[in-house]
């Protein structure tokens, strides 16, 4: 492959790899606080 067809592969794919891997970081920390809080609901609801 040329230079150019790799360039064009890598801004094609490596973008929305790159926005996909920092979505699943940010959501990674918001489903374990959700976690915490589920787990947490029988104590406050006794």
């Amino acid at each position: 492959m040329e230079v150019q067809s790799w360039m064009a592969f890598v801004t094609d794919i490596g973008f929305p790899v790159a926005v996909t891997f920092y979505l699943l970081h940010r959501i990674e920390g918001k489903l374990n606080q959700l976690i915490e809080s589920i787990h947490g609901l029988p104590e406050k609801m006794q």
